[in-house]
């Protein structure tokens, strides 16, 4: 039982990390495109599209790269400039 326990909650985390590299993705979609002038759908003109473009893709490296920047934390990987002020000064997990 703990085995399908874990392997549904792996599955998750894998669907909730497509979620921002799916994004990331589409705002490269929407910065090429607009490079070409091809204007999609939602946005009236081309310098909005690639803002947009351009905040999901920020948005989408954001969140990944937090995740993977809090997951090393945890299990204490991380340089000694990226740790948290408590755990340098009494060595605590987060």
């Amino acid at each position: 039982m703990r085995d399908t326990v874990v392997t549904v909650q792996r599955f998750l985390a894998l669907m909730v990390m497509l979620i921002p590299v799916v994004t990331a993705g589409y705002g490269i979609k929407l910065m090429r495109d607009t490079m070409f002038d091809i204007i999609n759908t939602p946005f009236p003109n081309l310098m909005i599209q690639f803002f947009v473009g351009g905040f999901l893709f920020a948005g989408g490296i954001w969140f990944f790269a937090g995740f993977i920047l809090r997951r090393d934390r945890r299990n204490k990987r991380v340089a000694e400039k990226f740790q948290q002020e408590q755990q340098r000064e009494n060595g605590n997990a987060l």
